[in-house]
């Protein structure tokens, strides 16, 4: 039998998906306080997407692995706690790298406990299938999180503030859109990122239902 090279179709689906085809904020609208409330700036961002691909991929793993010895009566509150675990480790970590982000991010990072996606993917996926295949369900789920937080970053710190990263980009003659680091302006950048979003999957399922309608006509 001959051995095949790199990953297989059904590990890169597993991982791909979540970044586009079922991003968890811009296709199945999880995680959205998050996503919304520290998006003010690129670096925020960041690191509340890091964070929380730290924590998803590692309890995703623990659930994984000790699966089959936790008791279905309890298996939501024993989840609840390796996430906790996970949480406690990410914000130790954060707090040893910038005092400043842990103070920006404040009270939104032990929040990642009963952030709906971890908890989600552990219930289910993580508890139905193998170390790895949940490994790589949890990487493609928290880097698509970590790019709907950017998408929001990007564009909320650049008009807000006409920076990216805390380094000014669009010059001093920029007037900044003060909205655009309010919460309101959170709400109109999701809901124009949304639309896109919406706008794609009618594309290309008019694209995939093209050739089968042009077959019909000839």
């Amino acid at each position: 039998m001959a051995k095949s090279d790199g990953a297989s179709p059904e590990s890169m689906e597993t991982f791909v998906k979540g970044l586009l085809k079922e991003n968890p904020v811009f296709v199945m609208l999880l995680g959205l306080c998050p996503t919304l409330a520290v998006t003010n700036s690129v670096i925020n961002a960041l690191a509340m997407g890091l964070a929380t691909t730290f924590v998803l991929t590692m309890s995703s793993a623990i659930v994984s692995l000790v699966r089959k010895w936790i008791p279905k009566q309890v298996r939501i509150a024993s989840f609840i706690l390796i996430i906790a675990t996970f949480v406690t480790v990410a914000e130790y970590i954060i707090q040893a790298i910038s005092l400043d982000v842990h103070k920006a991010l404040g009270a939104f990072i032990a929040l990642i406990v009963v952030n709906c996606i971890i908890l989600g993917r552990a219930e289910a996926f993580a508890s139905k299938n193998t170390v790895g295949a949940s490994i790589l369900d949890a990487l493609g789920m928290g880097f698509g999180f970590t790019i709907a937080c950017l998408s929001l970053g990007v564009v909320r710190e650049l008009l807000g503030s006409g920076s990216l990263a805390g380094f000014p980009v669009l010059g001093k003659s920029f007037e900044p859109w003060t909205i655009m680091i309010l919460p309101g302006g959170a709400f109109f950048v999701l809901g124009l990122w949304l639309i896109f979003f919406a706008w794609r999957r009618e594309w290309q399922k008019r694209k995939a239902a093209a050739p089968a309608f042009e077959i019909r006509e000839g």
